[in-house]
């Protein structure tokens, strides 16, 4: 698992330069049902990995809008609603890369 990551990565890495403007530059287009299945797994491997990094412990609520971009892997750019400790609910904006059963989070930033 760990060499298909590293692969992926070494695969996307150049993409990185075409996808600085992706997150709120208007690229991509709409995700018109952010409740799908495919986009739910997308964001909570987004707050997954975040938990996983920051040591946070954010929880789930709902994708409150998304865009997707296609190049050689799909570029998610999702807002995510997610609980913290305390119980409040905050907006986050991830962007997650993601080629077949493969995903790297690139940013997750609160907004």
């Amino acid at each position: 698992m760990m060499k298909s990551l590293i692969c992926l990565s070494l695969i996307l890495l150049p993409l990185i330069s075409v996808v600085e403007g992706f997150p709120g530059h208007g690229h991509g287009v709409l995700i018109k049902d952010v409740s799908a299945p495919n986009v739910k797994e997308v964001a909570k491997y987004a707050i997954d990995e975040h938990n996983s990094e920051s040591n946070e412990n954010l929880v789930f609520v709902e994708i409150i809008e998304g865009k997707r971009q296609l190049l050689s892997a799909i570029i998610y750019d999702l807002i995510i609603a997610a609980k913290n400790n305390g119980g409040a609910t905050k907006h986050y904006e991830a962007v997650v890369m993601e080629s077949g059963r493969d995903k790297i989070l690139y940013s997750f930033n609160a907004v």
